[in-house]
């Protein structure tokens, strides 16, 4: 098996998160060879008598082909640091954990995404904006994300899949262990309907449990653009979400509310100490330039993912190319260019018009990817 089953690993070793595994790549270089490190090595590195001893525990009891095998079995996809489908964004971030667990889809337009968090003691007044909120944002073409708690990170959720958007929900336990029970259906619904991704840092098994959740606020924070509080007291984790995403260097949006509702005391808050105020969504999309998120979406989606997409689009005009002609003008293999071209055709980026010729569909100026909108 490939260097997956040492991520899913230390993955399952308390006390190695992100800052000691990425010691460990540093001195080591390799996922693989970091997992056999001995112990006096470890103590150099700084690692404490708890960490190594529960690091030697789980490589003597834990068998990682099979564990691998599980997290296959159960439908799951798998990211770490290394993958190329790790969200970007939140890559960036401090403390950005190592593997991911993904039941469902990340796509590119997930790139721009923005939080909706809140209390589980929502009034009727912040159901009623969540509502309206999330279905700007998903007219918008933004992908919206949340906790799966009660209150307003459920309507968040439940509003994007009604209006057919996209919606992520991060979870603070297993993927296996979907809390609050009664959230079971939506969460099932975000995957079966292709309408999003259920993520978690935590291994299958893991029961949830208050200590996991403020650090899973952070990734909620470091998949979005911005994070959006619709009501919140004080203390509360949406709160929690705000001040990882200052951190992050990722915008902050409050309601305002009622000053004497303990459920607006947390966004009020915000607001004073400068979160931009939010009246409208049209507030959301101005400050993140996300007015036209579909439009960029579709220039992301046209651009040359490798150096034989770029050759063959350079090639491909309006008239019909045979694919006999592509190979012998890009000097590409006849079966490269065969596969290139089916991948490209399924982002709609060409299209085949009988008799294995191909046009190119979309003709425009040079364009460069960036991270993000501009």
């Amino acid at each position: 098996m490939s260097d997956l089953k040492y991520w899913l690993g230390f993955n399952l070793v308390k006390g190695i998160g992100p800052a000691k595994l990425q010691a460990l790549l540093d001195y080591y270089g390799h996922i693989g060879a970091a997992w056999r490190a001995q112990e006096s090595q470890l103590r150099l590195l700084g690692f404490d008598r708890r960490t190594i001893l529960a690091f030697q525990e789980t490589r003597q009891t834990v068998d990682l082909d099979a564990y691998q095998q599980q997290v296959e079995k159960a439908g799951l996809t798998v990211l770490t640091w290394d993958s190329e489908g790790y969200p970007a964004g939140l890559r960036q971030v401090p403390a950005a954990p190592p593997l991911l667990y993904v039941a469902g889809t990340l796509t590119e337009a997930d790139r721009w995404a923005v939080a909706v968090v809140g209390t589980r003691r929502l009034t009727t007044y912040g159901r009623q904006i969540t509502r309206e909120l999330v279905t700007g944002l998903v007219h918008s073409g933004v992908t919206v994300v949340s906790g799966l708690a009660r209150g307003i990170d459920i309507i968040a959720h439940k509003t994007a899949l009604e209006m057919g958007g996209r919606t992520i929900a991060v979870l603070g336990s297993g993927l296996d262990a979907i809390y609050p029970p009664e959230h079971r259906t939506i969460a099932a619904q975000i995957v079966q309907n292709g309408q999003g991704a259920l993520v978690s840092e935590y291994a299958l098994g893991v029961q949830p449990d208050a200590r996991n959740f403020p650090p899973r606020n952070r990734i909620i924070s470091g998949l979005t653009l911005g994070t959006v509080v619709v009501e919140a007291g004080e203390p509360s984790g949406a709160l929690i979400t705000a001040n990882f995403a200052l951190e992050q260097n990722r915008e902050v949006f409050a309601v305002p509310g009622n000053i004497n509702s303990p459920a607006s005391r947390g966004p009020n808050r915000l607001i004073q100490q400068g979160a931009k105020l939010v009246t409208r969504v049209e507030d959301i999309l101005e400050e993140l330039n996300l007015t036209l998120v579909t439009e960029q979406v579709a220039v992301q989606l046209a651009l040359p993912e490798s150096a034989e997409e770029a050759a063959l689009l350079a090639t491909l005009t309006a008239q019909p190319t045979h694919i006999d002609d592509l190979s012998r003008e890009t000097g590409l293999p006849a079966a490269l260019v065969s596969s290139t071209l089916t991948l490209m055709e399924l982002k709609g980026i060409v299209q085949q018009v009988g008799g294995m010729n191909y046009v190119r569909v979309r003709e425009s100026e040079p364009v460069y990817k960036t991270d993000g909108p501009t």
